[in-house]
């Protein structure tokens, strides 16, 4: 690795957001000296925003974990050896497994934000040991819009936001989130073009409202009534692509009737926005000639969130706005994320779906917290921290405490590592090779394994090396199906997929742990040290298999050159390149049409004249909005405040109105109080918020030497809320009060 005083630029890529851009960095010893844009990068192109510049904080400025750890009877934590720890958490897997059975065992995390080629192996360990459930941070926001995508399209659709004519952000900041590739520069030059149109639906003036054309400042949590009334006014003025829809949708008929009979006035009246403006917004959108939408946790994580995602892709169907430049595309995967699959299993307590394959998260602590005989019993927790992350923080460690055993693998001593069993000390994102599976683009569509920049502190391991050691404890490999692969690796790649192949014909189970095998028998073989890179074989066969034409388009003859390619390159690789009408071709229905009606939402979105608006009261007359986004905010991944130069206590925004009526002046103090708890916070006054909306930001509230700096926001917020159908969390819509502090 480049230790000592490096002047060498070191491509890798920044880890904070979905987005994954590529960055360069020069060391000076274990030091990010310098941090720039790769400007070779396959997607970002030298782009960057504020926030990947201050990542030397990431590797350097918390207190990183550098043995195992084990609790002791009394609570404390005594270093023990890799060996030990390896063969007591095996015993004790082992032990809940065949006490209570292999689904008693449960995962969560896995990814992080750019941690995902570890997490790929956690597959293998879970299965061995007969685990059926898991979840991620995805459960808590983006499964609602995923069980929409299953029932329209069979997958994920993403904008095409650099060639659109107009461009719909609901719930979502792209100024400060980002998603959308190269965000601020996009966002710039759509606001800057006469003959373009960004429209903003949020309650908040964001910076994104700055830059719009429109923005519907909507009242917080009414984002339903004010999407119905948009469609309402398409379908009222005859504004439909009807063409689009005898052509490429069946069922539109009942959506169509759904909508005739929306009152656009009163709906209005309920999201506080002008009917005017509505009107205007309709034709807007029904008149362009391209249309991308993109929809966030500013509605994914409120009320009615997965009618909201249906309404949203209504928008853009009812329109005719898909398989063309500007418009709305399915992609490729490396991996697909989540299951996109109307297969719905269920929890095994309370019954709640498990959509994307996941359980939802405010129902994990419900399923742990009981006497049900199929509650968990055991949780094992990667590269995350949902003791910090998940609703009522309270009630969650409650439910890690209920558990037999809690194995948590971080570089840190996080909240949910101090309330664990055993803690396994990770590298860091920059001392292993990593990868993200975001890989979310169309037509081109890429992917960036990343070269480690340092070595791993001592006394860590990369993920995968963790969840081999454990199989190998676990004695779930023949020997000899390991020589068999052994010697079939060395005799080069045609023979192990063969050998390989054959295997598994004669063992099914095989599959189940192919990650692990492959780390073991191809990932030696493998240039560079990559080892942990060995599952990305298999991915790369997958590509072969599911986008042949679109893998040869972007320059690969072969998987293995495919495979071949993400090893050599530093600064990512185009996987797959389509052509427009290829779109229709990734449509998981037999005809390849899309069904417009989803019965359980229609029925619904006919309820909405009944269904409340409001869910403040006069003991809690705020809505809180529990993890604003903004540049100095980053998830809990960076742990050393000292980065933010800004808002360094996470302040409490409030409209000058309400500060005034309470009291309260810039800089002081505030108390918020929720059903579920109460915090204190400094106070910004500010015009972008509305009277009766206030917002604390995300990644504040962390442990850290025994300082806390700022609100840990889910103190605040409620297991009780969320959405009906796919069990997210109201995080960004708490019911509140606001006080002076004495």
């Amino acid at each position: 690795m480049g230790e000592g005083n490096d002047p060498e630029w070191h491509s890798t890529a920044c880890i904070l957001c979905e987005n994954n851009c590529g960055i360069r960095i020069q060391l000076d010893d274990r030091r990010f000296a310098k941090i720039r844009g790769d400007k070779e990068h396959a997607a970002s192109e030298g782009y960057t925003c504020n926030k990947a510049l201050r990542l030397d904080h990431y590797q350097n400025g918390g207190t990183r974990l550098t043995a195992p750890l084990r609790r002791e009877p009394d609570g404390s934590f005594t270093e023990i050896s890799w060996d030990t720890a390896i063969s007591e958490i095996a015993a004790r897997l082992r032990s809940v497994r065949d006490s209570y059975g292999g689904e008693s065992i449960f995962f969560y995390g896995g990814g992080g934000q750019g941690n995902h080629l570890g997490g790929a192996y956690s597959g293998a360990l879970m299965r061995a040991l007969g685990g059926r459930y898991r979840s991620t941070a995805l459960a808590q926001e983006k499964t609602g819009e995923g069980w929409v995508d299953a029932h329209l399209t069979g997958g994920h659709t993403t904008g095409d936001f650099e060639h659109a004519e107009v461009s719909v952000f609901i719930g979502k900041n792209p100024y400060q989130s980002h998603g959308v590739p190269r965000a601020r520069t996009v966002l710039k030059q759509i606001s800057t073009d006469p003959a373009r149109t960004m429209i903003v639906l949020d309650p908040v003036r964001t910076e994104t409202a700055d830059l719009a054309d429109i923005h519907l400042q909507v009242r917080p949590g009414t984002d339903a009534w004010c999407l119905t009334a948009l469609l309402g006014i398409i379908v009222a003025e005859d504004l439909v692509d009807h063409e689009f829809l005898a052509d490429h949708t069946h069922d539109s008929a009942p959506v169509l009737a759904t909508l005739a009979t929306v009152d656009v006035p009163g709906y209005a009246a309920i999201c506080g926005v002008e009917e005017e403006l509505l009107r205007r917004t309709a034709r807007v959108i029904a008149g362009a000639a391209s249309l991308s939408t993109y929809e966030d946790l500013g509605v994914q994580q409120g009320p009615n969130s997965t009618l909201v995602s249906y309404l949203n892709k209504l928008l853009w169907l009812l329109t005719g706005n898909f398989a063309k430049p500007g418009a709305m595309q399915p992609h490729s995967w490396m991996t697909p994320l989540a299951s996109y699959s109307l297969k719905i299993r269920e929890s095994p307590v309370t019954g709640a779906p498990l959509l994307g394959g996941m359980v939802p998260c405010n129902v994990i602590a419900e399923e742990i917290l009981t006497d049900h005989p199929k509650r968990f019993r055991a949780m094992v927790v990667e590269s995350s921290n949902p003791a910090h992350s998940l609703a009522d923080s309270g009630t969650f460690q409650k439910a890690l405490e209920a558990l037999d055993t809690v194995v948590v693998i971080d570089v840190a001593l996080t909240e949910t590592a101090r309330l664990a069993d055993y803690v396994l000390p990770a590298a860091s994102q920059f001392e292993k090779w990593e990868a993200t599976f975001f890989n979310l683009e169309f037509p081109r569509n890429t992917f960036h394994l990343r070269a480690p920049v340092l070595d791993p502190l001592p006394g860590t391991l990369p993920e995968p090396e963790i969840y081999a050691r454990l199989l190998r404890e676990l004695r779930v490999a023949s020997p000899v199906t390991l020589t068999a692969l052994k010697v079939a690796a060395k005799l080069g790649r045609r023979a192990y997929a063969l050998t390989f192949a054959a295997l598994a014909a004669r063992d099914k189970k095989i599959f189940g742990i192919a990650p692990f095998l492959l780390y073991e028998t191809l990932g030696p073989t493998l240039p560079f040290g990559a080892r942990s890179a060995a599952v990305l074989w298999a991915l790369a066969q997958r590509v072969s298999r599911e986008y042949p034409a679109a893998m040869r388009r972007a320059g690969h003859r072969s998987a293995d050159a495919l495979f071949d390619a993400i090893l050599a390159a530093r600064s990512g690789v185009v996987f797959t390149a389509d052509e427009y009408e290829d779109a229709w071709n990734y449509l998981t229905h037999a005809d390849r049409r899309i069904p417009l009606a989803i019965p359980e939402l229609l029925a619904v979105l006919a309820d909405l004249p009944q269904t409340p608006a409001v869910h403040t009261s006069s003991e809690f007359p705020f809505v809180l909005a529990a993890g604003e986004r903004r540049s100095f905010s980053a998830n809990t991944i960076i742990r050393d405040p000292s980065w933010r130069t800004r808002d360094p206590g996470g302040a409490l925004r409030m409209n000058p109105s309400d500060a005034q009526r309470l009291g309260l002046t810039p800089g002081g103090s505030a108390r918020i109080v929720t059903a579920t708890g109460t915090a204190e916070a400094l106070v910004e006054v500010s015009d972008r918020m509305q009277s009766g909306h206030v917002s604390l930001p995300n990644g504040y509230g962390l442990d850290e030497n025994s300082t806390r700096v700022g609100v840990a926001a889910n103190e605040l917020t409620d297991l009780t809320w969320r959405d009906p159908i796919a069990g997210t969390p109201w995080h960004k819509h708490v019911p509140a009060r606001v006080e002076p502090v004495g």
